[in-house]
């Protein structure tokens, strides 16, 4: 009986030590397997073998961010390709550097290579950032949320950090378009200014100084700066037709910006001609003739016209991006 006891732990050992070894060969090819294709190319590209395969199926101890997106021009995904710039920037940045490991990797799945991979999580739009733990199934915050957090790679990299303890310092490409840019316009200023050394009254200006400067608050008041900081979409193509207005407080598109500076530039003429119905900033003799009086009743009553509706949408754009602000003017 001691003898059958013996045996049996035996063979218990035995199976279960070839079942470790197996699933830790099993482990470590895939690793190698991964190692291997992220050094063709950072982003390794998931069809639904593969996403079973190094994604689903353990034995895993790594982690793996995927980004689930719409490529083909037939989708009209604008945002998919800004956002796959930013997400390869960051693959690129984890794959040089010098913290490189095997515990994190990057993957993508196209919507028309792997239509069975966004039914099997349930996904029913694009882009999405998921993070795969090496342990246990994805969480609600291993989805990236783009309207809190941004788009840009450095909020990419925050957000990976986050769920991964893993650091990425993100190294962008050189991109000398400003530069030139910029010597491009000091060449013309200063040729310009060469040309009329000998007349230079116009510096002096002050209408169009002034101009100048409210130009200037409607580009900043508009959010250009955060344009040019976050670097979002145009706009944004859906099943539904194009959005033009961001529908989070935390986002904006490019045409968002100049429509809310159009707004607000109309509601500066309309208060602009109001002021001047009522005689200027001056406050210069008005003359008192019946046909100056109707003339100036009239550039009031449109100036306040033009006030009242182009705040209004203004408005209206603020309550659609704040949800729950409870006031409206003439539109809603």
């Amino acid at each position: 009986m001691k003898y059958k006891v013996l045996l049996c732990f035996t063979v218990f050992l035995v199976y279960y030590g070839g079942e470790a070894q197996t699933r830790t060969k099993g482990l470590d090819e895939k690793v190698q397997q991964l190692t291997d294709l992220t050094a063709k190319k950072s982003i390794i590209s998931l069809n639904l073998s593969k996403f079973k395969e190094y994604v689903k199926s353990p034995p895993r101890d790594y982690s793996f961010i995927v980004m689930f997106t719409a490529m083909a021009p037939s989708r009209r995904c604008t945002i998919c390709q800004h956002v796959y710039e930013e997400y390869l920037i960051v693959a690129n940045s984890f794959r040089f550097a010098p913290s490189y490991n095997n515990k994190l990797f990057f993957g993508m799945v196209d919507f028309d290579e792997g239509s069975d991979i966004f039914q099997m999580l349930r996904l029913n739009t694009a882009p999405v950032i998921m993070h795969f733990p090496a342990k246990g199934k994805p969480k609600p915050a291993d989805s990236m949320d783009f309207e809190r957090a941004g788009i840009h790679a450095e909020a990419i990299a925050k957000w990976i950090q986050d769920r991964t303890d893993v650091q990425i310092r993100v190294f962008r490409p050189p991109n000398y378009s400003g530069a030139v840019a910029f010597f491009m316009l000091f060449t013309l200023v200063a040729g310009f200014l060469y040309l009329r050394r000998n007349n230079l009254e116009f510096l002096y200006n002050k209408q169009m100084w002034a101009v100048a400067a409210v130009f200037f608050c409607f580009a900043m008041v508009s959010g250009q700066m955060w344009n040019q900081i976050r670097g979002p979409p145009f706009y944004h193509r859906t099943k539904n037709g194009p959005v033009y207005i961001n529908g989070g407080s935390h986002g904006q598109f490019v045409l968002e910006s100049y429509i809310v500076a159009i707004l607000n530039c109309a509601v500066v003429i309309g208060m602009i001609l109001m002021i001047e119905a009522a005689g200027g900033v001056k406050n210069t003799e008005v003359s008192r003739t019946q046909t100056e009086g109707k003339r100036r009743r009239f550039q009031s009553v449109v100036g306040l016209v033009v006030v009242c509706v182009f705040f209004s949408l203004l408005l209206s754009v603020f309550r659609a991006k704040t949800q729950g602000y409870p006031y409206s003017f003439l539109f809603k």
